[in-house]
Order: C-alpha cells, then structure tokens, then sequence
C-alpha cells in the first residue's frame, strides 16, 4: 500500500503497488496516473504545451511534471500541428522569464521526427541513429500523434523485469473501501485513469458491503481484477470467490491498533 513514487519503484522490479484509498478522488486518480504515464514504448499522451508560455511558467511546470521536454503545439494540446519541441538543453543558458517557448525552442524543421504507424523497434533505432532525447510521431498533416523518449529506452535496458500491461505503461492497483460514500464514482474513475486491480479495503471481508462491491465492480467492469479481504477462514474467503474476486488477501489484524484479530477471527496462530 503506497503512493506513485513507491508503485513506481515496485513496478520496475516487477512488482506492484496499490495506491491507498486515504485520498480524495481526484488525488488518487492522479497517483495512479502517474504510475501509468512513467514509462511506456509509445507515449500517447505527452504534455505539450503552447509557443506563447513563458520560461517562468515552464519551469513550474517542469517542477510538477518531473520531466523537463515538452512538444509545442499550435493549441497546446496533443493531436495538433507540431510546432518544436523544447529541451533543457534550449533554456539552460537563458535568463529571461519573460521569454517565450517559441523564441528558445527547436523548431519542428530541425527535429527528427517518425511517421504515424512507424513500430518501436524502428522507432527506437532512429532515436539511437540520430542521437536524440525524443523523437516526435506525426501524421501526414504534422500533427502529433505520440512521442517516443531516449529515458524510456535506457530505463527498459536498467529493467528488464518491469511489470508492464499490454500498451507498455507500468502496471499499478488502488484500494478502494466499501465505506465510501463515492466508492462506485472513485471506481470508475480509476478504470479510467488505467488502474490495472482494484483492492477492496476492508480489515474483515466476509461482509454484505463488500461482497456488493465486488459483485458490482465485476459487473460493470469485467475485465478488471478485483483483490477481496482480509480473510482467515475458508468460510470468508468462499463468500468472496463466490462475489466473484480474482485474488485474496489473507491475515488479519496485523495493525497495532486493530482489534480485528480479536473480534473478527474464529481461528488464530
């Protein structure tokens, strides 16, 4: 149980970590974004920004994000004509905060670029060749479709265990409590933000509450894996494959101030 930079960690050594469910919605659909937009082949979904920001706004916003490249569009928004692409590299030797983008940016006529359907491996050869940081994906209007970075690359070769989903995002699990009032919009929020299980958080499962939420979460997303618990009997832990649950959590009570191991458990160590 964690937050992004831990899930993260635990994900490149093949593990995964699930984001707690101490947070407001939007909070928790946030870390998990992050986990998901880390490190994948092709980033469909890269930060792009406007030529008219200034160097002071791109620093704070290279301050959140974590990374320091961003592409230029006309509109600032991903699918849009490409215009260049700013580095650290293009603004380590200004000192105007007033400037802007498209003053100190590469502009997309000196950049390398690949062409919309190009694969990873060709993809990741032209970013070799070339000696590039990001090779920008465009289609035959030169708006951008994806972004492929050299990070990525060399963060495969340093892991090469990492748990992956199909698309090459990192994989990474939220809890989500049967107590919520907002457990069904946190639910679905989280599936859409690419949460790859959901852990229901429950200190003793065998529960009306949360076996309605498991039966629910399957029902309205099937696909999704769900973990139920916690459980010390076979009897509990039938109730919750019969919901419908794709994995357990087994023990109970491990908290120093939880009182489940005394009032919840038939069978004890």
């Amino acid at each position: 149980v964690t937050e992004s930079k831990m899930a993260i960690g635990m994900a490149l050594e093949g593990g995964i970590g699930v984001i707690h469910t101490s947070l407001p919605l939007e909070g928790q659909v946030k870390e998990v974004m992050r986990v998901k937009k880390y490190k994948r082949g092709f980033i469909s979904d890269p930060v792009c920004i406007t030529p008219s920001m200034l160097l002071a706004d791109l620093d704070r916003l290279r301050s959140q994000c974590g990374f320091s490249g961003f592409p230029v569009t006309v509109d600032g928004k991903m699918g849009s004509q490409l215009l260049g692409l700013v580095t650290k590299r293009d603004t380590d030797f200004v000192r105007d905060p007033g400037a802007t983008v498209s003053s100190i940016m590469t502009a997309v006529g000196d950049l390398v670029t690949g062409e919309d359907g190009v694969d990873l491996v060709k993809a990741n050869a032209i970013l070799k060749d070339s000696k590039r940081s990001k090779l920008p994906i465009l289609d035959t209007e030169r708006r951008l479709v994806a972004l492929v970075a050299r990070t990525d690359l060399q963060k495969n070769a340093d892991f090469p265990f990492a748990t992956k989903d199909k698309n090459k995002s990192l994989r990474v699990a939220a809890a989500v409590s049967p107590r919520l009032s907002d457990k069904h919009e946190r639910v679905r929020a989280l599936v859409a933000a690419g949460v790859d299980a959901i852990v229901v958080d429950n200190r003793q499962g065998d529960n009306e509450e949360q076996l309605l939420l498991v039966r629910w979460i399957k029902q309205e997303f099937p696909g999704v894996e769900v973990v139920g618990g916690n459980v010390a009997t076979a009897r509990q832990a039938c109730h919750l494959i019969d919901a419908g649950v794709d994995a357990l959590r087994v023990g109970m009570g491990i908290g120093t101030i939880s009182t489940a191991q005394q009032d919840r458990v038939t069978m004890k160590s």
